[in-house]
């Protein structure tokens, strides 16, 4: 059994309620509902005797630390299986760390740990690392994002990381660790004998300085599928450092994230290279880099590629226009791979669409999601967008954001929703103006398909 509950205000009868339920739940998500230590009290009471319980998400409560010394008194009792725990954003201070050490010590079953979002401070996490540092300890994942992290951190993690091979996801991001921990780290990574699947450096203050070591990580880590280095300002010299650890043909990259580390179009041959010939890379997210009309048709001719097995591009905010999107349009129609296309954010205009509605519309393509929000869009682009919902049944999320349709344009729309053969589920409209008249027509029209969810 599963209890889910986001964003409720618990009333004393209310939560003596819940505290029946959960006595045989397996499953316990109670993020954002007004918690505090005196809740951590009878959860600490449920984690002891309930033994099938194996996840705990207590995510935006106000626990504080000695909400977590309750909690942290039922994970170390015997009967406790608990295998993932959420304390994201709980308020919680270095002075946690060391029950949540004696946990890490003392409890096999817990493999994920995630107190991203609190003041932690680099002496706390220390402590942190002397527990995964402990025989007993079989952490899997470990989530430290925003946690006031300063580079001092880098010799307790890799102490940690050289004595934990069971660990397989370190996410790091929104630290300010700077190039010279980043290296130490991804030198210790290197030597390390965990098999890390998933490394997390967003904003961490990282330059082109930093990439060689990377690079070294991409090499030598063939379990390494999933590496955001977003937020970054590593520039298309550190992307070139960074490829040649990509292209590495130890290097198995799924999931590669560089939004906003000001990349230019001439990081795109490179990005080209890695797209058309790493048939591992499924995910790429390019957001907020200045690659511009000739960078993205480097890409566009990546992907028509046989070799490309690419499924998610996210290039929103990349200072595309018109003029690209006969070529999006050929990579449309070609790559049989891609199903998430995020353009938004670009003046693609309603030329632009009806280019892209042409490859969207052919055979080959099975884009299931399009994000065209804030695209300088009209109604007049519309009619051709509603003929490909209603005719490319694999589409099921379309987002139209931020753009001028007026009633003329939704009106279109939602005349394509009403057909049978339109498979959209997901249609999303904020911050787009249109009459009272078009608004029940949009609440008649959820009430008649239900599977459609309308977002504005």
């Amino acid at each position: 059994m599963e209890l889910d509950i986001q964003c409720e205000e618990m009333s004393p009868s209310r939560w003596a309620e819940l505290l029946t339920t959960m006595k045989s739940c397996k499953t316990i998500r109670l993020d954002d509902c007004n918690l505090s230590s005196s809740n951590c009290e009878d959860l600490s009471s449920i984690i002891n005797t309930n033994p099938t319980l194996t996840e705990l998400k207590l995510n935006n409560n106000e626990l504080g630390d000695a909400g977590v010394e309750y909690l942290c008194k039922g994970l170390l009792t015997p009967g406790c299986r608990l295998q993932k725990l959420w304390l994201q954003n709980c308020n919680l201070t270095s002075a946690s760390c060391e029950t949540l050490r004696s946990v890490l010590s003392a409890q096999p079953s817990l493999t994920e740990l995630h107190v991203g979002d609190n003041r932690l401070g680099t002496a706390g996490v220390k402590v942190l690392c002397q527990g995964m540092m402990n025989p007993g300890c079989k952490l899997q994942k470990l989530q430290l994002e925003y946690c006031e992290l300063t580079a001092d951190i880098v010799e307790a993690l890799n102490a940690a990381l050289q004595s934990k091979p069971t660990l397989k996801e370190l996410s790091l991001s929104n630290n300010t660790l700077g190039d010279t921990a980043v290296k130490q780290l991804c030198q210790g990574l290197v030597e390390a004998s965990c098999n890390l699947e998933l490394l997390h450096l967003e904003n961490c203050g990282i330059t082109s300085a930093s990439c060689t070591e990377i690079s070294a990580v991409l090499r030598h880590k063939s379990s390494l599928m999933d590496l955001s280095v977003g937020d970054n300002k590593i520039g298309d010299s550190g992307l070139a450092l960074l490829c040649q650890g990509l292209m590495h043909p130890n290097c198995k990259i799924q999931k590669l994230w560089l939004w906003d580390c000001d990349l230019t179009s001439a990081s795109c041959k490179d990005l080209s290279r890695l797209i058309s010939t790493k048939e591992t890379l499924t995910e790429i997210s390019l957001i907020d880099n200045n690659l511009r009309d000739s960078g993205m048709e480097m890409l566009c001719q990546a992907l028509k590629d046989p070799k490309s097995k690419l499924q998610e591009l996210w290039v929103r905010e990349c200072g595309l226009t018109t003029a690209c999107c006969k070529a999006v349009s050929s990579a449309l129609s070609t790559n049989k791979h891609l199903k998430v296309l995020h353009i938004g954010e670009n003046k693609l205009g309603d030329a632009g669409v009806e280019l892209l509605c042409e490859g969207l519309m052919h055979p080959n393509c099975n884009i299931q999601s399009l994000w065209l929000g804030n695209c300088d869009l009209t109604a007049g682009c519309c009619a051709t967008l509603a003929t490909a919902m209603a005719t490319k049944q694999c589409l099921t999320e379309l987002d139209l954001s931020y753009n001028p349709l007026e009633d003329e344009g939704i009106r279109k729309i939602c005349e394509a929703l009403r057909k049978p053969s339109c498979n959209v589920q997901q249609l999303i409209l904020y911050d787009i103006l249109w009459s009272s008249e078009v608004d029940d027509e949009l609440r008649a029209l959820e009430e008649s398909k239900p599977e459609v969810k309308i977002i504005s």
